[in-house]
């Protein structure tokens, strides 16, 4: 058992700290252009690019707000990460061919094709705002799992773990994101697959035995009845249906993700990477939340404030002396890449859809400049926005903190992009309605929630604001029509995102 934090602990997060670094650093003179350090090339094997995309889809917050799920409610964290299967399946036949072929520069370039240049800069505005409240998250789940698991104050684990992310992002851009992430995919792997056979120990030694078998039959006959249980509490099979249509919207189209597509070599390749994506995103949830439900069984009575910190506590718990520096150096890697791969895509939207476009034709040395800059605007602002979450999260868990942001946020700007790629009927002055009027419903949705909670509720959140967004795209197409010329437009687009390869 680790009674505390050893030197080895600090020596091995050190010691990834400035792996991660030398990674930046590099890359930095590799990265000579804005195509390079937001694109990639174009070049990127699809095998890298899913092991990113795996990476980029969950982060340490996933460790904390589903550890805590798993140590109140046992198997729904499972059940509803595995909904994230069948999305990244449907994205790969009907999106991941389309998504390479429609953006270049940025995840929303091809929106200026699509719809209009208009609305193309309206979005990245809209979705800015929404990228750096879930990067906020996920820093605020990292820091608590360093204060927690290495015993530093939370506000300095916040600004320390910003930094560092900010750093390497800020020096070796996109290919610099992928390098780590590689790395970064394999000290996570150490941590989830021996975290589970310890726990299996600890739960043997309960009964005054030994052996994984019989920690399993004691974890099994001490769980507390409907562990095991697909569904529980207010996560109901409706709830599922309405996260399944968030998180399918989500990995769709987040930016960073949407990055994964359209750098890899060649169409196919966008499809096997999706396929990998699958395999792992299936193989994955058990093993990563088994300890968290382990932990009901030999850690019983953790209060709801102490939950969101029960990874960080079961590591302790059972970690031998000098293994918690690694699992503190797996969650910055689940957490680096999230937000690096995030820092970068924000950063390519906020240059080629907003600063390329109102300030004129910089060099190429300008541009890069600008790209560096974006890069550590959006990691401070993310900081600040971390702290103040922290101020306001109060009694609520991340999970729902989480999905509250996303259920009022994410329909207006996921909805008008999976139509511009997907329904030739869309107008384009239709996709400028469905992104403004699914956003104001939204706002105004939430502003109700102060009077009637529940509505700021995902489940009820995001149902309501995905039906204004599309009844906007509907009549928007109905009431203003294309004329000929953009409807030509249009056609040109779709031919080139169906034709045969």
């Amino acid at each position: 058992m680790n009674d505390g934090v050893s030197i080895a602990d600090y020596s091995v997060v050190a010691v990834f700290f400035a792996a991660m670094a030398g990674v930046g650093v590099f890359y930095a003179r590799r990265s000579r252009d804005v195509d390079q350090f937001f694109g990639g090339d174009k070049a990127v094997p699809w095998w890298l690019s899913g092991i990113s995309f795996y990476m980029n889809s969950f982060s340490a917050l996933a460790f904390v707000m589903y550890s805590a799920l798993a140590y109140r409610y046992g198997w729904v964290p499972v059940t509803v990460s595995w909904l994230s299967v069948p999305a990244v399946l449907l994205g790969a036949r009907f999106l991941a061919v389309r998504w390479r072929r429609a953006a270049k520069g940025s995840p929303i370039d091809f929106v200026a094709a699509r719809y209009t240049p208009a609305m193309c800069s309206t979005l990245a505005v809209l979705g800015l705002p929404m990228q750096l409240i879930d990067n906020a998250l996920k820093l605020l789940a990292i820091g608590t799992v360093v204060g927690v698991g290495m015993g530093f104050p939370l506000y300095l684990s916040i600004v320390a773990s910003g930094l560092i992310i900010v750093v390497y992002t800020f020096l070796g851009g996109l290919k610099a994101t992928l390098a780590c992430d590689f790395i970064q995919f394999f000290v996570i792997l150490v941590v989830v697959v021996a975290l589970p056979f310890l726990c299996l120990s600890r739960l043997a030694a309960l009964d005054g035995g030994a052996g994984f078998l019989h920690g399993m039959s004691v974890f099994v006959d001490r769980a507390p009845p409907g562990f095991f249980g697909f569904t529980a509490g207010r996560y109901t099979w409706t709830y599922m249906l309405v996260f399944f249509c968030c998180v399918g919207s989500t990995l769709s189209t987040n930016w960073s993700l949407v990055q994964r597509y359209y750098t890899t070599r060649r169409d196919r390749d966008a499809k096997k990477m999706a396929y990998l994506v699958a395999v792992l995103l299936f193989v994955g949830p058990p093993l990563f939340f088994f300890p968290a439900m382990s932990t009901r069984v030999f850690l019983p009575g953790l209060s709801d404030a102490e939950m969101n910190g029960v990874y960080a506590r079961l590591c302790r718990d059972v970690l031998p002396s000098g293994m918690m520096g690694l699992v503190v150096a797996a969650m910055f890697s689940a957490t680096m890449s999230s937000l690096a791969g995030n820092f970068n895509a924000a950063a390519s939207v906020a240059v080629n859809e907003l600063y390329l476009r109102l300030g004129g034709n910089p060099s190429g040395r300008a541009k890069l400049a600008a790209a560096r800059a974006a890069t550590a605007i959006v990691g401070i602002v993310v900081v600040a926005l971390a702290f103040l979450m922290q101020c306001v999260q109060g009694a609520d868990d991340l999970f729902n903190l989480s999905n509250k942001a996303f259920g009022v946020l994410l329909p207006p700007i996921a909805l008008p992009l999976l139509g511009g790629l997907l329904v030739r009927c869309i107008s384009r002055r239709a996709g400028m309605a469905g992104l403004v009027f699914g956003a104001a419903s939204g706002l105004v949705l939430f502003a109700a929630g102060a009077r009637w909670a529940f509505l700021r509720d995902m489940v009820w959140a995001f149902p309501i604001t995905a039906a204004a967004t599309t009844a906007a795209l509907a009549l928007g197409s109905l009431l203003w029509p294309d004329d000929p010329e953009s409807r030509a437009a249009v056609d040109v687009f779709f031919r080139k995102l169906e034709a045969k390869s």
